[in-house]
């Protein structure tokens, strides 16, 4: 991950990271269009997290299949979880987050005790910003 592609993702109101291994043959499949995605959403930053080169920056979300995603605004995380490895998933899920509001974001991001948890724990941005 360059330091450039890290910054401007990091300032981009929607954040998606893809947490995946190297080793892993479903994430190097899903690499090549989670690649493409930003030429469809160049408003939104997209970076890749290796967990095992990278282990830092996915703290302690709990990794358990490929590809997890976690989508965020701002700091508030929306999503943190595996997701099947098709792209249109994963397009039409950001389409609906980006159509709400920041208030209704927020509201979203803690409206359930799940996603209230993810709040810190899948907080990928901050701590990619700290150099984690």
């Amino acid at each position: 991950m360059s330091d450039l592609v890290t910054q401007t993702a990091l300032e981009a109101e929607f954040l998606v990271s893809c947490l995946c291994a190297g080793w892993c043959g479903t994430c190097r499949d899903y690499a090549e269009g989670f690649e493409a995605l930003p030429g469809k959403f160049p408003e939104v930053g997209f970076v890749w997290v290796d967990v095992e080169d990278e282990a830092e920056v996915a703290g302690d979300i709990d990794v358990e299949n490929f590809p997890t995603l976690v989508i965020q605004r701002g700091t508030d995380v929306l999503f943190c979880g595996p997701m099947l490895p098709q792209h249109r998933l994963l397009e039409r899920l950001l389409e609906t987050f980006m159509a709400q509001s920041a208030e209704e974001s927020a509201g979203y991001a803690r409206g359930t005790p799940e996603r209230l948890g993810w709040q810190g724990l899948a907080d990928v941005r901050t701590r990619l910003a700290r150099g984690d």
